[in-house]
């Protein structure tokens, strides 16, 4: 079977790897990748497709007999290309473009718990700064601020005190994030610890798939703004098989179902940002994609066949997959950021030594890469994931900066206390 992977990220690049190890493509399939980098390139043949020209996207698919569509980012799900596919027949995995609004719109997320009676923040939504500002006035500080649709990860201010609260709330409305900023949620401060837990549904049937934990803050001891990840392991285990459950009965079953009754199906992945609250497992947000780092640490432990379970996704038929399998070893990614970012990081640096750092055992995926001639240089804001595997977390760590130390990139930074919570529990016994 040949399958089509669209997109360019560290996340890609994971999903590349590990569907170059299905049996779909060890047996004469073929794996293409748009418009993929330079590390995805070990695995797939690159080609240069637009996900946004969908007739596009649709003619290659047709022409080299695609049998599966790996949609990898949120905002060719949110455009509705998964429709396009479906319409001419193409298996695809990734929901619709009106499921697809579960991350697409924070808004219509909240107000799908609300309807379904799942666990999450009080909130309001408000289209303009003076109804904002009385929303903030209601929940006081600390309080969290989304803009309601796709920021690349950075719409979202957690403020603990008015003046930060004021200045998002400004930032939103004032145009700093676009469209997606022409609504806004403001949603209660909750007390816990987070976490991500994702599950495979066909629209009908669901999957529990795996855990992890996400570093979203900059800087070391969770400090500084929020990025798009600055590293992340797998599995958590802060969330316990008990609890694991109670997010499949209390938040992603019912999510499923409603979504189903309302005639907008969900087909692919369901990743769940969590609150561990005191009162159980809160919805945080959806996303409708595998998550960017978590995904790099779940593909290193996976030891199932990837193509095999997102083909039962796109086809309808996950009730007869078997449940994944993954290694019981810990996975820990370290993302090395281009200087400046979540800002405006500063590209075309040089990175050297990747050859060692994987020959230390670890993975290096890339994300934000180019190369210029034989130079690979950085292309993005998240450059590398140094992913090492460990018993445990301290483990995982340790393997997982003993690779970053063998890359000599002057124009990277990384984070060097990801999983420093676990860390701390594991060394109290």
């Amino acid at each position: 079977m040949n399958i089509l992977l669209l997109g360019s990220g560290g996340r890609e690049h994971a999903l590349a790897w590990k569907l170059a190890q299905s049996s779909a493509i060890q047996s004469g399939g073929k794996l293409f990748a748009a418009p993929g980098n330079p590390g995805i390139a070990q695995d797939a043949t690159l080609v240069p497709l637009d996900a946004t020209d969908h007739a596009a996207v649709v003619a290659f698919c047709t022409l080299e007999q695609i049998g599966l569509v790996v949609i990898g980012p949120e905002a060719p799900l949110v455009d509705g290309l998964a429709d396009s596919l479906r319409a001419e027949g193409i298996p695809v995995f990734g929901p619709s473009k009106a499921a697809a609004q579960l991350e697409g719109s924070k808004g219509f997320t909240k107000d799908l718990c609300q309807r379904a009676n799942i666990p999450t923040a009080g909130y309001v939504r408000v289209s303009n700064r003076d109804d904002a500002m009385a929303a903030l006035e209601r929940f006081g500080a600390p309080v969290v601020i989304k803009a309601d649709g796709l920021a690349a990860g950075k719409g979202v201010t957690v403020a603990m005190g008015m003046d930060e609260a004021v200045a998002a709330v400004n930032d939103i409305f004032a145009g700093r994030f676009g469209a997606a900023g022409a609504e806004a949620v403001i949603e209660e401060f909750m007390v816990g610890e987070e976490a991500s837990f994702f599950a495979l549904t066909d629209g009908t049937h669901i999957m529990a798939f795996a855990s992890a934990q996400d570093h979203k803050r900059v800087g070391e001891g969770d400090t500084g703004p929020n990025t798009g990840g600055m590293g992340a392991y797998s599995p958590a285990p802060v969330l316990t098989a008990a609890l694991e459950s109670q997010v499949m009965e209390r938040i992603i079953a019912p999510t499923v179902a409603t979504l189903a009754a309302e005639g907008t199906p969900y087909s692919g992945v369901l990743f769940a940002g969590l609150m561990l609250t005191k009162d159980g497992p809160s919805l945080i947000e959806y996303n409708a994609r595998f998550g960017d780092p978590e995904t790099q640490v779940m593909m290193s432990r996976l030891e199932s066949d990837l193509a095999e379970l997102l083909l039962a996704c796109a086809t309808g038929t996950l009730a007869d997959a078997q449940p994944p399998r993954f290694s019981p070893e810990t996975a820990l990614t370290v993302v090395m950021a281009a200087q400046n970012y979540p800002e405006t990081p500063r590209k075309g640096g040089s990175i050297e030594g990747i050859d060692k750092a994987e020959a230390t055992g670890a993975k290096v995926f890339h994300a934000g890469t180019a190369l210029s001639g034989e130079t690979l240089t950085i292309n993005g804001g998240r450059v590398l994931n140094v992913t090492g595997r460990g018993a445990d977390v301290t483990a995982a760590q340790a393997a997982a900066y003993a690779a970053v130390d063998a890359i000599t990139a002057p124009d990277l930074f990384c984070r060097r206390d990801i999983g420093w919570r676990e860390v701390a529990r594991e060394a109290q016994g």
